[in-house]
This record gives structure tokens, C-alpha cells and sequence, in this order.
């Protein structure tokens, strides 16, 4: 996986009773843009966040 900041990182859900979560990445600790990331979340919160299989990256512009 590979991010830059203001890219969007979207978790989806592993259950019904789950909606998939979706938040901006605003700092990429790895080399080469590789997790872990720093994520704004849609509902406000921020946290160290290390991507999972069930996750993927939207760019920014959309180049990727």
C-alpha cells in the first residue's frame, strides 16, 4: 500500500451491523508511502492508523 497525505484511506466493514469508515490521511510515517499513516476520520477522530487487507487508498487526484 502506498499514500500521500491528503489521500483518502478506506477501511470497509467486515459485518453487516458496520459501515465501512473512511477518513484523510494527513501524515505517512513509512518510507516511500507505506503505513503507518495518521488518519482524520470522517467523524472527527485522529489516530495512528496501520492498514489492514480489508483497506484500500483513494489518491487525491485520482491518478492512482
Amino acid at each position: 500500500m502506498k499514500a500521500n497525505v491528503g489521500d483518502q484511506l478506506l477501511v470497509e466493514s467486515s459485518s453487516a451491523e458496520r459501515s465501512r469508515r473512511d477518513g484523510e490521511i494527513i501524515e505517512v510515517h513509512g518510507t516511500d508511502g507505506a503505513p503507518p499513516y495518521v488518519v482524520r476520520w470522517s467523524d472527527g477522530h485522529e489516530g495512528l492508523c496501520f492498514p489492514g487487507p480489508d483497506a484500500h487508498v483513494r489518491p487525491q487526484d485520482g491518478a492512482r
